[in-house]
């Protein structure tokens, strides 16, 4: 499913608003589509950007991802499902007697499947901009004190040296026609490319795509999985891709827009500010310039744009289909997690609300430790650990739970660590402190040298009965 056909399913769906008049990507799209956002409101599809005289309207797509409904929509089944199917391919890994070989070998076959298929032909080579020129594009600035317009929906593709792309979304401040920031953190697997690159790091990015993969490119993946072959299996076909004419890379051939380019080592500019995911702008820092020796685009192109900042705006809803589509990854190493929830108003890489079937004393202690040391996970700054029962997605049990369970100095773990860039309270940039917080009912081998008293809980027998007569009662109430 190409940009276009997933908005004409939203149209179909009633999930798209059509804007017609003129609207400016300087600040007045953002404040709209934040609007949108906040109101739960449609995807929202600007059909006249303000444009430099003589210039073609590029139409602009925002909030495209910005509801459960119109995730699952993206995705083509509920979250729960997706997961599921994740659950059971994972389970191929420990397969017990020849049975359990058998199955596992067809569902290798069957995720093998799903590797994108190179060389076809491409959509986005209709129109070529020579020489390319970033000002044909309507590249929004969304909030007053950032340093420029930026890119914020880009599919950014690089290669390691052993020729596997890898596909990340990392922001692009526009500075000309010809080159833009790439705001690549340290700890991002295109970093990582760069540090391995020789003095110069071929790139293409690729703008408008089907939404499957423009979930794929910020999800967690395990190292050696490729993004477009889980936006396969998301989709449940493999991804077209198609070669660039400037750089040995390949992206989807059914993309709207498509830049290609380079980095250089050592060079590199101010980037920022940016008015970012946690609500506060993120600082101006040196970055590796990209150099654009390419631009093509579809006949009539759409321009994908989000904003970001003080949730919930779109990209919480991407982080909650990571919270649910990797659980069962997270299960699989620590099969005693019951569930998780990563509150938006974390930002996802703040805190982590988890549920654990207890089973011995200092377990909670022991999956605070998994965690920090899993991944991208280990950016959490709080984790909350808390028994099998409880429900983490009722923020009121969960605070319930912490505030009497916990005793300060037995159950708080500080330690220090890696931290997202992006986290501002930390006193040096990408390293900090992080709290877990133990909120499991504590044994007496654990230090609670007191009995621990019993919830409270009606008698089964009288809220039977209770049921039983409710309707004789006749309040206004259940």
């Amino acid at each position: 499913m190409d940009l276009r056909a997933f908005i004409s399913l939203l149209d179909r769906e009633g999930e798209l608003a059509r804007v017609r008049p003129e609207v400016d990507p300087y600040l007045e799209m953002a404040e709209i589509a934040d609007r949108a956002s906040k109101a739960h409101g449609p995807a929202v599809l600007f059909e006249q950007p303000k444009r430099p005289a003589g210039q073609p309207a590029v139409p602009v797509l925002m909030n495209q991802l910005g509801s459960y409904r119109r995730l699952e929509l993206a995705l083509g089944a509920p979250l729960d499902d997706i997961a599921k199917r994740i659950g059971g391919l994972l389970e191929l890994q420990v397969p017990s007697g020849l049975v359990g070989k058998v199955k596992a070998l067809g569902q290798l076959k069957e995720l093998a499947s799903y590797g994108p298929r190179y060389g076809k032909k491409a959509a986005w080579r209709e129109v070529v901009v020579d020489p390319p020129d970033l000002a044909r594009l309507p590249v929004l600035t969304t909030w007053p004190g950032d340093g420029g317009p930026f890119i914020t929906l880009p599919i950014v593709v690089t290669k390691d040296q052993q020729g596997r792309q890898n596909a990340g979304m990392y922001r692009l401040q526009v500075f000309d026609g010809q080159t833009t920031g790439m705001h690549i953190h340290v700890h991002h697997d295109g970093a990582a490319n760069f540090r391995e690159a020789g003095d110069r790091m071929e790139v293409a990015v690729a703008l408008g795509t089907d939404p499957a993969v423009t979930y794929a490119a910020t999800a967690p993946l395990p190292p050696g999985i490729s993004e477009f072959m889980f936006a396969g299996f998301l989709r449940g076909e493999p991804i077209d891709m198609a070669p660039c004419s400037t750089v040995d890379l390949q992206v989807p051939s059914d993309a709207e827009i498509v830049l290609e380019g380079y980095v250089e080592k050592g060079e590199t500019r101010l980037e920022g500010p940016f008015g970012d995911h946690t609500g506060y702008y993120s600082l101006a820092d040196q970055y590796p310039v990209f150099h654009l020796t390419a631009m093509c685009h579809r006949r009539d192109p759409i321009y994908p744009a989000t904003i970001v900042g003080r949730p919930p705006m779109e990209d919480a809803y991407l982080g909650k289909a990571t919270e649910r589509l990797f659980l069962p990854l997270l299960q699989l190493v620590q099969p005693e997690i019951v569930d998780m929830d990563l509150p938006i108003e974390g930002v996802f890489h703040d805190c982590a609300i988890i549920s654990i079937r207890k089973e011995y004393p200092g377990h909670a202690r022991k999956i605070m430790s998994a965690v920090w040391g899993m991944g991208q996970m280990m950016f959490t700054k709080f984790v909350v650990v808390v028994d099998e029962h409880v429900d983490v997605h009722d923020y009121s049990e969960v605070t319930w739970r912490v505030f009497n369970n916990v005793d300060p100095e037995r159950d708080t773990v500080i330690m220090r660590g890696p931290l997202d860039v992006l986290d501002h309270s930390s006193p040096y940039a990408r390293y900090g402190a992080k709290m877990g917080i133990d909120a499991t009912r504590t044994w007496p081998d654990e230090g609670h040298g007191r009995e621990w008293p019993d919830e409270l809980a009606m008698d089964p027998a009288v809220v039977r009965r209770v049921n039983e007569r409710w309707k004789e009662f006749g309040l206004p109430f259940s």
